[in-house]
């Protein structure tokens, strides 16, 4: 994992499925524990949604705070 990653999480949007649009890190645990279950898609997306499974599942969603307070001061 790269720092980077932990950025893009918030800021990819999920390309497809029943979540589509929605921020990766903003996905809910039951969808992210469906792909751990049935296969993460290949590719960039796959790595991110995989990094985000391992973050929630061992309750490290905290981690994302400080670049998510950073994200909603640099708009205003």
């Amino acid at each position: 994992m790269k720092p980077e990653d932990l950025e893009q999480l918030l800021t990819t949007p999920m390309p497809f499925g029943k979540h589509q649009g929605t921020m990766i890190a903003d996905l809910p645990a039951n969808y992210l524990h469906w792909f751990a279950r049935e296969g993460f898609p290949k590719g960039h997306v796959g790595q991110l949604l995989q990094l985000m499974f391992e973050i929630d599942h061992n309750g490290l969603s905290d981690l994302l705070e400080p670049l998510r307070k950073a994200r909603q001061q640099a708009r205003r």
